[in-house]
């Protein structure tokens, strides 16, 4: 029984880090603000846009990676 309480706590599956996303809006956000100081609609535009594009694929990588692990797990329980 312990050593289940034990993998229980030590396992890592579902937690993982969205890294490249977070990086593509990281980048977004440079740009915007470049355009916007810098008085460039383009940049601006192009980096408001991958501002969002970023955001939002930070949070379907997010969704994918943790919370279907979670529903499948709550699956799992209700079977038994």
């Amino acid at each position: 029984m312990r050593k289940a309480f034990q993998r229980i706590r030590d396992d890592e599956s579902g937690h993982v880090t969205v890294g490249v996303p977070s990086l593509v809006a990281t980048i977004g956000a440079i740009v915007l603000g470049y355009g916007a100081a810098g008085d460039s609609d383009v940049a601006a535009v192009a980096g408001g846009f991958i501002l969002g594009v970023g955001i939002m694929a930070a949070s379907i990588a997010r969704h994918r990676s943790i919370d279907y692990d979670v529903y499948r797990r709550l699956e799992d329980l209700e079977k038994k």
